[in-house]
């Protein structure tokens, strides 16, 4: 039985054991999404300033991309390159690329705006890219029964496809990202997916297309085949144990080309247990490195193409719930899962902190504390390090955060409470002097070596 994806009232139904992920449509950083409005604005700026320089010369854009520096085909569920079967396996994001290389990565993701950072960028480090193309998105304002608006985003399409189809790093185009996520209506979806698929592949009939879905429910993937026959590549956003029934799930809505789960991640938000008053359970760095392993074992072996999310740094629920890298650049254990699984290492072979539990010292299993406002409390912390490097512990404590944006778009960092750290070391910290309100005291442990672990617990103070 197909299953619905999450995420809203209308997605409730039918789950499997964690529910499929409605991936996030919003922006990271320029290089990776642009925020929908912000890309439909630019997109009418692009269109503005009128055709490429090629269509000024009277060429047409398959004349202009015919001569593809790499040879990229599907043949029934594989990518080839060059002739070459091709493992896509990388990230999403905007981190630096030599050590996501280094972890033995063979691809980037970019999302919209304008690839030719990243393409240069990748092509140094040895890694192709499936560039997005960005469509935008009717939750947030765009209207596809405009055909101004419509041809206005085709033109900025165009625009890019002609100017980068050459480019030797240059995996595939990713058409748009969850265009279809909370409509009560997604009829105009599909053919506006088309539309575009269709003028890439008159443009640059060398490069596969990739339509990119907030995971498979429901009638999802028929309505690709049927109405968007232009796609050559499904992608798919998806968290949590959804992954590991992913490859059946596909060959059982009729898919038969190649797959690539776009944004994977340990555990979504959405799917996480809470407390009472509703703060998602973030998973530690270490717990989300043992899930992603379980994940790359499941698709991996199936022939479905891997990209984590997040090869950066952002604050979506919590600074680090998606964040394989920390703001300053050190990665965490999850980097190393995927190193493991690809072949690659570790800059150094180091090996990140392992957090062992971090918990509230008066009562040993529960992952959340409410306690009367004057008294204190405390948490306390068993972690090592398996190079026996020294570490360093950061503690912060913040208010929980209250927006839940939809899709991943942006959310304002939440206040920072320093006054209510009463004491703080290596194995725990004492809370105190903080007004009734709710919170989540957070854990950076760092080895000096570029190799990090976070964790994160939620409490109120009553």
């Amino acid at each position: 039985m197909a299953e619905p994806e999450p995420g809203t009232a209308a997605r409730l139904t039918s789950l499997p054991a964690a529910a499929p992920r409605s991936g996030r449509s919003g922006p990271v950083a320029a290089l990776i999404r642009p925020l929908a409005w912000a890309g439909i604005v630019t997109t009418l700026a692009m269109a503005a300033a009128g055709p490429a320089p090629a269509q000024e010369a009277g060429m047409t854009g398959a004349a202009s991309c015919e001569a593809a520096a790499t040879a990229v085909a599907v043949s029934e569920d594989r990518i080839l390159v060059d002739g070459r079967p091709f493992a896509v396996r990388g990230a999403a994001g905007d981190g630096p690329l030599p050590l996501l290389a280094g972890l033995g990565a063979t691809t980037l993701r970019t999302y919209g705006g304008d690839p030719g950072p990243a393409l240069d960028a990748a092509q140094r480090a040895g890694l192709k890219v499936i560039v997005g193309l960005w469509l935008g998105h009717p939750r947030q304002g765009a209207n596809y029964a405009d055909r101004g608006f419509v041809e206005a985003q085709l033109s900025a399409i165009r625009a890019t496809v002609v100017k980068y189809c050459n480019h030797p790093a240059l995996l595939m185009w990713g058409i748009g990202n969850e265009v279809e996520v909370d409509l009560a209506d997604d009829s105009m979806v599909w053919p506006a997916i088309e539309e575009a698929a269709a003028l890439v592949r008159s443009l640059d009939p060398a490069h596969p297309r990739m339509a990119v879905l907030a995971e498979i429910g429901g009638d999802k993937v028929s309505k690709i085949k049927q109405m968007a026959p232009s796609i050559d590549v499904l992608g798919v956003n998806s968290y949590g144990d959804a992954l590991l029934s992913l490859p059946k799930r596909v060959r059982d809505a009729g898919w038969s080309g190649p797959t690539v789960v776009v944004e994977m991640g340990a555990l979504g938000h959405w799917q996480a247990a809470t407390s009472p008053w509703g703060a998602p359970f973030e998973p530690s760095s270490t717990q989300k490195a043992i899930q992603l392993r379980r994940y790359f074992n499941a698709l991996q072996p199936a022939g479905i193409g891997v990209i984590a999310f997040l090869w950066g740094q952002k604050q979506e629920v919590t600074a680090s719930w998606y964040g394989i890298l920390l703001a300053d650049g050190e990665w965490t254990e999850p980097a190393e899962a995927m190193a493991e699984s690809w072949g690659g290492r570790t800059p150094g072979g180091n090996h990140a902190p392992r957090i062992a539990y971090l918990r509230f010292a008066h009562d040993a299993s529960a992952p959340f504390a409410s306690w009367r406002a004057g008294e204190e409390g405390a948490v306390v912390l068993e972690a090592l390090d398996p190079d026996g490097d020294p570490l360093e512990a950061t503690w912060e404590i913040v208010a929980e955060s209250t927006v839940r944006s939809v899709g991943g778009d942006p959310e304002p960092a939440p206040r920072r409470f320093p006054e209510g750290l009463l004491a703080k070391d290596a194995t725990g910290a004492r809370i105190g002097h903080l007004p009734p309100g709710r919170y989540r005291i957070t854990l950076v442990l760092r080895d000096g070596r570029g190799g990090a672990a976070t964790a994160n617990l939620p409490f109120e103070l009553r």
